[in-house]
């Protein structure tokens, strides 16, 4: 099947989702097109181990062949962190900026050493004999809370308004540092370069630092344009130019895309919408990017469900995935909980702010892009290949943090609403 056209079956079965879900289970409809496509993939899997069926068979070819890492990466990523970036708002993100800003660098950075400790020690104790730096690796992929998954679940549970800012504002810088991280351990497992703080600080400035300038250039250069221009559909188009042309070329000349666009997304959502856009552009643009979001979140995450069919899996590989749930768990509540006793110095917070950003820290679709980017065939542990075992481990966790965090993260964040409401003013 053509990839184009399968994409758009894909958005149909997604979008039949949603709707069914309205009135049959009634779940946050990130969780139940998640839900929906594994139990499609299991069927699917069924199909084809025990009946002979070509439309199956084409479908499971059809997902196998989607680079997943490019179509995330290189595609969608961009317009879904310009949307959710939109819908920030700076006056709170101000007040938070101190938090966000270590949780993002310091709470990233911790995690990543802590998962990749449990990750070595619990591979060895089983018989893995797994490199610590490919240990650490995984860390630096999973580490990073996804802003895809969480902007997507978190924005419709109101949240009480200081952890929503925190959780969102995290979520969508720390990709970034992630991101780096990521490629600065890539670079030292697979390439023998030896990692030094001049080679990583300077990877850091030009590609976190660069994109966050590029970021603000496209900003202003986009806010000029929106306020001379009077023609609404003109103006929807230029804020089109950012996720496609702007995200392309942050990547064609080596800066972050994706803190270039949330930093756009910051400066459109907040400067250009009150000082640039009509008050009729204002209701257009922001039903034209709830669009834009709504319908790439449904298509993503029912190719995540879907990746199920084409994994080679393994109950060993399945069983490692299940162990590394709470390793992931316990590192971000170490992560979150040691800079917030910080924080508890200076300021008073939510008591279960640590609770939320814990369970609410979900991973997603750029973890198993960090992973589906390790090559193929350089590295065997027990006679697996270590991308497959990474990525069938990342998928278990990814999976677990969307459904099982996802859909249970509720009954916390109503806690301390009603606690919120019962304090004096």
């Amino acid at each position: 099947m053509n990839a184009w056209y399968f994409l758009c079956l894909l958005s149909v079965v997604a979008i039949l989702i949603a709707f069914s879900n309205q009135y049959v289970l009634k779940l946050q409809t990130t969780i139940a097109i998640t839900t929906g496509s594994v139990v499609i993939s299991l069927l699917l899997m069924g199909f084809t181990q025990f009946y002979d069926n070509s439309f199956t068979e084409s479908i499971t070819t059809s997902v196998a062949s989607l680079n997943f890492n490019m179509l995330l990466l290189n595609g969608m990523l961009g317009f879904l962190l310009f949307a959710g970036a939109l819908e920030i708002d700076l006056k709170l993100l101000k007040n938070q900026r101190w938090e966000i800003a270590i949780m993002a660098f310091f709470s990233t950075l911790i995690s990543t050493f802590i998962v990749g400790g449990l990750c070595y020690f619990t591979f060895h104790l089983l018989g893995w004999e797994l490199p610590f730096i490919y240990c650490l690796l995984f860390g630096a992929l999973i580490s990073p809370t996804d802003p895809i998954a969480v902007l997507a679940i978190i924005k419709k549970m109101n949240a009480p308004e200081k952890i929503s800012v925190q959780v969102e504002g995290e979520s969508l810088f720390n990709d970034g540092i992630g991101l780096v991280v990521f490629t600065t351990i890539f670079a030292v497992a697979f390439s023998g370069e030896t990692a030094t703080m001049s080679g990583v600080a300077e990877l850091f400035l030009v590609d976190a630092v660069g994109g966050v300038l590029f970021g603000l250039v496209m900003a202003l250069i986009a806010h000029w344009l929106i306020r001379t221009s009077h023609d609404t559909s003109i103006e929807l188009l230029i804020t089109l130019c950012i996720p496609t042309a702007g995200y392309a070329l942050a990547n064609v000349i080596g800066i972050s895309g994706p803190l270039a666009m949330v930093v756009s997304g910051i400066f459109i959502g907040n400067v250009t919408h009150s000082k640039g856009f009509s008050e009729a552009s204002q209701t257009t643009m922001s039903h034209f990017w709830h669009t834009i979001d709504a319908f790439l979140n449904s298509l993503l995450f029912i190719l995540i469900g879907l990746l199920l069919v084409v994994l080679p899996v393994t109950w060993a590989e399945v069983g490692l995935g299940i162990l590394m749930i709470p390793a992931v768990l316990l590192a971000r509540f170490i992560s979150v909980g040691s800079v917030y006793k910080i924080f508890r110095r200076f300021r008073d917070y939510d008591p279960h702010s640590v609770k939320i950003l814990t369970w609410g820290g979900l991973r997603g679709g750029l973890a198993l892009a960090m992973a589906a980017s390790i090559p193929q065939g350089q590295l065997m542990v027990n006679g697996a290949d270590y991308h497959t075992l990474v990525v069938v481990v990342t998928y278990i966790v990814v999976i677990f943090s969307i459904i099982v965090q996802g859909s249970t993260i509720s009954p916390i964040i109503q806690r301390s609403i009603e606690e919120g409401a019962k304090e004096p003013n």
